[in-house]
């Protein structure tokens, strides 16, 4: 059985090529030409020693989950749909701006925390995406976008853990993903350019901190447990103060002197004065201008019995945040006409996933040609 290359960090490429036989500065070499240059195949390694990439073919192989579709927003977003078999599928969305390029990753197939106003929690829960499928998603990105875009350098400057699924759920096949994204010699990403979101796990916060310490986001969405338990279950396990507690030990490890916490505005649940009031005095019970907040607009979807807050309740929930001194931005959204905007993700990906690939299959057409997508790019393997 093969074992595919995309699952090991660099020490863990070092280790395997010693019980070949080899010195570690050949998993670094390997290491450069799959993350750096997006090599797919032996052959391609120039540098290589034929030797080399003879024992590679008979053992390893860089293997990336089928592209099922893709669809391009009007704004310039791109959402693709990855086969995870089993007829589930993961979504991936890059968003472009003028000073950066962000690719929104997935860490599971589904998810278990179940918050009220996600799209993904509503579908449930299938599997943990290994290492190779977390750091697939990047490794294809990147290499597709170089050639989309014509451009030799990375086009992909910050990561957002913040797909489908809570990473922290799936810590041993994150950090291994987090560490090749931060490794120069993989795709030397700065740790405040990589983002951990998180719905509160807390022992996992603290762990984080120690093994692989990048900028962390934490799902809030309320200022209260009894309000956090109707929309976090996890609120349950882990109320309020322990959860800023823990935020707070973390500022001790992270890369940004601030923790952001993601705020979802919903009509009249979550959006009225007393709401931000009572977040202010929360944040104040610990010294210094050590978190932001980020107010998302909520995206509808059927079944959440829930409602976007009006653009003037959004503004003036902001402005008491403001004018208490806390740094409080407004999320643009981004790629609502895709489903790719935040909490969308998932909607119906199962049977979408399950359409595309039967007719793949009735069709003899590889998977990776297949989309339902409003653009289709033909032979998407980069």
């Amino acid at each position: 059985m093969t074992v595919n290359l995309l699952d090991f960090d660099l020490d863990g490429l070092a280790v395997l090529c010693e019980r070949l036989g080899e010195k570690r500065f050949r998993a670094v070499q390997l290491f450069r030409w799959i993350h750096q240059k997006g090599a797919g195949q032996f052959n391609d390694m120039t540098d290589l020693a034929k030797s080399l990439r003879e024992k590679l073919q008979n053992v390893a192989c860089i293997r990336t989950m089928p592209v099922v579709s893709q669809h391009v927003s009007t704004d310039g977003t791109i959402k693709w749909l990855f086969d995870v078999g089993d007829g589930n599928a993961v979504e991936t969305v890059f968003i472009p701006e003028d000073d950066r390029g962000t690719l929104c990753v997935s860490s599971q197939a589904g998810c278990a925390v179940g918050c009220r106003f996600c799209s993904t929690g509503h579908q449930g829960f299938s599997r943990n995406l290994t290492t190779g499928e977390i750091i697939g998603q990047l490794w294809f990105a990147e290499h597709f976008l170089r050639k989309h875009l014509q451009r030799d350098d990375r086009v992909i400057s910050n990561v957002v853990m913040m797909g489908m699924g809570e990473p922290l759920q799936n810590y041993n096949s994150l950090i291994p993903a987090l560490k090749v994204m931060l490794d120069d010699h993989g795709y030397g990403l700065s740790r405040r350019r990589v983002t951990v979101s998180t719905s509160g796990i807390v022992p996992m916060i603290d762990r984080l901190a120690h093994d692989c310490p990048v900028a962390l986001a934490v799902s809030l969405h309320a200022p209260n447990d009894a309000l956090r338990d109707t929309l976090v279950p996890l609120n349950l396990k882990y109320p309020l103060a322990q959860l800023v507690s823990a935020c707070h030990r973390y500022l001790a490890f992270a890369p940004r002197d601030f923790i952001t916490f993601e705020y979802c505005m919903l009509d009249g649940v979550n959006d009225t004065d007393a709401c931000a009031n009572q977040l202010v005095e929360r944040v104040r019970a610990h010294a210094g201008a050590w978190c932001k907040f980020n107010l998302i607009p909520f995206n509808p979807f059927s079944g959440s019995g829930l409602l976007c807050s009006k653009p003037a309740r959004v503004q003036a929930f902001a402005k008491i945040l403001s004018e208490a001194g806390i740094t409080t931005t407004i999320r643009k959204t981004r790629g609502e006409d895709i489903d790719a905007a935040c909490g969308q993700l998932a909607g119906d990906v199962k049977d979408r996933t399950r359409v595309n690939v039967r007719i793949a299959r009735q069709r003899g057409i590889p998977i990776q040609l297949v989309s339902a997508s409003t653009t289709t790019i033909a032979g998407v393997d980069p």
